[in-house]
């Protein structure tokens, strides 16, 4: 009867933006130390400094997204966030290819960490308000996702290290979440044809 759920094209839609969303992330963060050795050129002796920064800035960043959520709303919050996300990636990438001076390389690993998990709790709220009445199935499922996204990342980043470079995990992450930002606009444009229908129906 939960897994029913899945039939529900907005349902399936919106546990796929958790999938690309953290799936690009994982893709990316499992590798990150080795990354931030061989391609960004980081000294050893800064490696553990640069972690403290990007684990502080994750935990800022989901209370940031809690709280905008709750300002501004479900989807600005949830796109800007990804949006930066992206934006994070795609200039850490190029950073690290042209001129990976060490603290730039961190500020943008800490910019990267607080897009990130801005997401998170929106996400959430994200599912909720697509099935209100299954609440906790839905934040059930998500959490499902969320395992199976890190995986999935974490495998295909092994993949791509072993059958490309090390430096391409970066730009297979920001392919996961720009996909995730589409999935993201797909929902908003269905949840508003819904509301209007009902609308229409009163």
């Amino acid at each position: 009867k939960q897994l029913a759920l899945l039939k529900n094209p907005k349902v399936a839609l919106g546990l796929s933006i958790t999938f690309f969303w953290l799936g690009g992330y994982s893709l990316a963060y499992t590798y990150i130390s080795p990354y931030l050795l061989e391609v960004a050129g980081i000294n050893e002796n800064l490696l553990s400094g640069a972690l403290l920064a990007f684990g502080v800035a994750s935990l800022i960043g989901s209370k940031l997204g809690g709280f905008s959520t709750d300002k501004w709303g479900v989807s600005p919050t949830l796109l800007g966030g990804m949006i930066l996300h992206v934006v994070a990636l795609i200039l850490l990438s190029v950073t690290v290819t042209i001129s990976p001076q060490p603290f730039t390389v961190i500020a943008l690993l800490v910019l990267w960490s607080f897009a990130a998990w801005s997401s998170g709790p929106t996400q959430q709220f994200n599912l909720v308000r697509i099935a209100p009445n299954h609440s906790g199935i839905m934040l059930g499922l998500n959490q499902s996702m969320m395992q199976l996204s890190m995986a999935a990342g974490a495998g295909i980043g092994g993949i791509a290290i072993e059958q490309v470079s090390l430096s391409s995990i970066t730009w297979l992450g920001t392919i996961g979440v720009a996909i995730s930002i589409l999935a993201s606009l797909f929902l908003i444009v269905m949840l508003k044809e819904k509301v209007a229908q009902q609308n229409t129906n009163i």
